[in-house]
């Protein structure tokens, strides 16, 4: 870049953001060890993030240590879900198909609950606790993603938060303009 070329100017010309605001209070504030206007005002500045916690109804977390769901911008984070019946903490019966249906449903409504579709869904991790158990739940898994599925892994597991859980599968993704 040349001397004199507007596009050369150092970044300290530019317009400071909330988030270059509150990073100078900061500094200021640790290395001057006193409060500044800057402080006062990056205070009041909203959350850098939009950052949710998404829990739907009748599907909590089993510890309060997590959330179901975090949508933060366009971003969607799903925390590894269980066949739970909704409303409690019961594992549906029925065995790994329905476990797997069960946990696949789970999903589909903390997805919608966020602002989603299965569609947004980019990755998925599934966690079983018997790799003979993979075809069945891939059987079940493929309904949910017919087209276009999201990259997944698929690991075999010696436990599971849930004892009687016999699956868990766990999902990120972007929420796409419709």
């Amino acid at each position: 870049r040349r001397a004199g070329n507007p596009s050369s100017s150092p970044s300290f010309h530019r317009p400071m953001t909330s988030h270059s605001i509150r990073r100078l209070a900061c500094l200021m504030t640790v290395v001057l060890g006193l409060p500044t206007a800057l402080h006062a005002q990056a205070a009041t500045l909203a959350p850098m993030s939009a950052r949710q916690v998404i829990n739907p109804p009748g599907i909590a977390p089993l510890v309060p240590a997590y959330s179901v769901a975090v949508r933060d911008g366009d971003l969607v984070y799903v925390s590894g879900m269980t066949g739970i019946k909704p409303g409690t903490q019961d594992i549906i019966e029925g065995g790994i198909v329905a476990q797997t249906r069960q946990t696949m449903e789970n999903i589909k409504a903390s997805v919608i609950a966020a602002g989603a579709t299965m569609a947004d869904l980019n990755e998925c991790t599934v966690f079983v606790m018997d790799m003979a158990d993979y075809a069945a739940v891939n059987g079940v898994y493929i309904e949910y993603f017919r087209v276009n599925p999201p990259v997944r892994a698929a690991l075999a597991v010696s436990a599971l938060p849930r004892p009687a859980a016999r699956v868990e599968i766990k999902c990120s993704g972007r929420v796409h303009a419709r």
